[in-house]
């Protein structure tokens, strides 16, 4: 087994080495290759995703992506290096869990999946601008192969997990070419699946369920962006973005990463929360090493520290355990 391991920048350097830890306490056999990309790349050479970090990402087949920093403003020649990954990569499909963990800022009874739609929506990028710069257009696009892709993963998904259902969010009565579309084939999928029940929600309706009541979904299959906004909101009923993780997945590479920012602020305090690195890094071993029981014992380790009290500053609010002391107290409970 092989692992390409980009830090990204800020807090990316600190939470990726630490779940690195406990992967190796438990697959002393994996190796480890290192690459760059993220903002302080781009700065340095111009290049936010160098092509052998990508070459690397594709003979690894694995990657543990850090966060990167991203200006929210256009510059020239830069693009997100995590967005430019997954669509080389051809990763489909972004699986983001929120559970309950033991947390004071976590929600019980909380334990749903959001399955979103990873290479198309806006998120394609074909933007441009008219009238000297006063007008923005950018093209929404929905296919039917990818529909189906997303589709059948979400409902395989719900199988496999011995989930009871999948609820489809779209906006189809505002977008009906393309959430429409979506929808439509979303339900056509549904009917090989007779063993899961399907329901939908218009987007704006998720949302309002997702902040009332999240223990009304299971498995949720959605287009890119509203999957990427329902699970930032999801997270916060697991207990906040330090705990979120997420994996890419696609048909030869899978690429997992926290999904919080770099947090320049709290950057090399050693502070940083580890656990969303080292769950991200569980789910590549569940679900790209097919290796459960392995991924069990990370996420039992991650569960029973939390239990214990063993909070970082995040979650306490106040001085807590180091990001080097949260990673040793994971790998001690490993053996």
């Amino acid at each position: 087994m092989k692992l390409c391991v980009v830090e990204g920048d800020g807090i990316g350097r600190e939470v990726v080495p630490a779940a690195v830890r406990v992967l190796r306490q438990l697959m002393p056999e994996l190796e480890v290759f290192s690459a760059e990309a993220g903002w302080d790349r781009f700065q340095k050479t111009g290049e936010a995703l160098p092509e052998d970090t990508v070459e690397r990402a594709k003979e690894a087949q694995a990657v543990l992506f850090g966060a990167c920093s991203s200006p929210s403003y256009r510059v020239a020649g830069y693009s997100s290096p995590i967005v430019s990954l997954r669509k080389r990569m051809e990763t489909f499909a972004n699986l983001r869990p929120t559970r309950f963990l033991p947390v004071p800022t976590a929600r019980e009874g909380v334990d749903l999946v959001v399955v979103r739609e990873n290479t198309e929506d806006l998120y394609i990028g074909d933007e441009h601008t008219a009238d000297a710069g006063d007008t923005g257009t950018a093209t929404k696009r929905i296919t039917r192969q990818a529909s189906e892709r997303i589709a059948h993963t979400a409902f395989r998904l719900a199988r496999n997990e011995k989930r009871r259902r999948v609820t489809i969010v779209h906006k189809g009565n505002v977008l009906p070419q393309t959430d429409g579309l979506f929808r439509r084939v979303a339900y056509e999928v549904s009917k090989q699946y007779s063993d899961i029940e399907t329901d939908e929600l218009l987007v704006d309706t998720a949302a309002y369920w997702m902040v009332k009541d999240p223990s009304r979904f299971d498995v949720v299959l959605t287009p890119n962006l509203y999957g990427d906004i329902l699970s930032d909101m999801a997270a916060a009923w697991g207990g906040g973005l330090g705990l979120a993780p997420a994996l890419n997945i696609g048909v030869r590479v899978a690429v997992a990463e926290p999904v919080h920012g770099s947090a320049p602020d709290i950057a090399g305090q050693g502070v940083a929360n580890p656990t969303a690195a080292i769950l991200s890094a569980a789910m590549l071993v569940r679900h790209h090493w097919n290796k459960p029981d392995l991924a069990d014992k990370i996420d039992g380790a991650v569960s029973d520290a939390l239990s214990q009290g063993n909070y970082t500053a995040d979650i306490l609010g106040a001085e807590g355990v180091s990001t080097t002391e949260f990673a040793d107290l994971i790998c001690g409970r490993l053996g």
